[in-house]
């Protein structure tokens, strides 16, 4: 009797789903080198090694973010299949295309036995906890130090009633099987509670911090040093992100980022050096997700031929 053909069709998907993305991943970095060359040459390596152990801290903070709505719904997870699955599926955003995140993690955790409309409802349900709380961040760093070189964006701020509510528990849950129910799929098993969204937005700031971190140390590597260039680079990083993420349009936020980062940077550092910045940032945390997939895929092996 020949053995199955399931499993083995299935490693060669996934083997092919992370050669794509890493290949895709590896591109973000290198199509952006010529670009960032003038920066890059004006930062020391010590500073580029700081900047990348904070984009880790912050990729470990959106993990456990995540973690904790998973666990919140229902399913929780040892830190090292978390990483793995988390990590890996991030990847997915630099394929073209916007569901190769949720499709990855959906795949890896029901290894975990973690009902796919689950692993989708905690995917989705981190983007407008870090929406939200970006947008918290910008508010509480730019109007004071960037003035009006971000009053183009002040309409974001809308958001912030509808995030406001939309994060309710009740709402949340009412959204959630509303929406499995028009997609004919059973309700949550359960539902998701107050501590669940406070313990990741709590993560979600952590995530804030690091990453302002990281890009104000390359503003500081580019002459802009001083408590206003350290604020402004944590609420730029966060108005950036929360742009790209409103225009979905764009591959993670390809471009617009960059565009509303050189902005609130403009009080501190010339254009050039705002771009050189923004090229920089983004590629660092390029980087730092490659770092922690490929820690995490590492770890999660040799884990597992330990059980073995």
């Amino acid at each position: 009797m020949s053995p199955p053909r399931k499993p083995v069709l299935k490693r060669v998907v996934r083997f092919g789903f992370l050669a794509v993305a890493l290949g895709f991943g590896v591109w973000a970095v290198v199509s952006q080198w010529d670009a960032i060359g003038a920066g890059l040459a004006r930062l020391s390596w010590p500073l580029l090694g700081v900047s990348l152990v904070a984009v880790v801290g912050a990729l470990l903070a959106g993990m456990l973010m995540w973690r904790a709505l998973l666990a919140d719904l229902g399913s929780p997870l040892r830190l090292a299949d978390a990483a793995k699955i988390f990590f890996i599926g991030q990847l997915g955003k630099y394929i073209p295309g916007s569901v190769w995140p949720v499709l990855a993690q959906m795949e890896m955790g029901k290894d975990h036995g973690i009902p796919r409309a689950r692993s989708a409802a905690a995917f989705f349900l981190t983007y407008p906890i870090y929406l939200a709380t970006g947008l918290l961040v910008a508010v509480a760093t730019l109007p004071a130090f960037a003035g009006d070189s971000v009053a183009g964006y002040a309409w974001l701020l809308l958001l912030l009633p509808v995030l406001a509510v939309g994060l309710l528990p009740k709402v949340v849950n009412g959204v959630l099987n509303l929406g499995f129910r028009l997609l004919r799929r059973s309700p949550l098993e359960r539902p998701l509670t107050a501590r669940g969204v406070l313990t990741s937005t709590g993560w979600a700031f952590a995530g804030w911090a690091a990453y302002g971190a990281q890009l104000a140390v390359i503003v500081h590597g580019l002459g802009a040093t001083g408590p206003r260039a350290v604020v402004l680079s944590f609420g730029a990083f966060a108005l950036a992100w929360c742009l790209g993420f409103v225009f979905v349009l764009a591959p993670a936020g390809a471009g617009v980022r960059e565009v509303a980062m050189v902005a609130a940077l403009a009080p501190v550092l010339d254009q050039g050096s705002a771009i050189a910045a923004a090229l920089v940032s983004r590629v660092v945390v390029s980087v730092g997700d490659l770092v922690c997939a490929a820690f995490a895929g590492w770890r999660a092996g040799k884990t597992e031929k330990t059980v073995e």
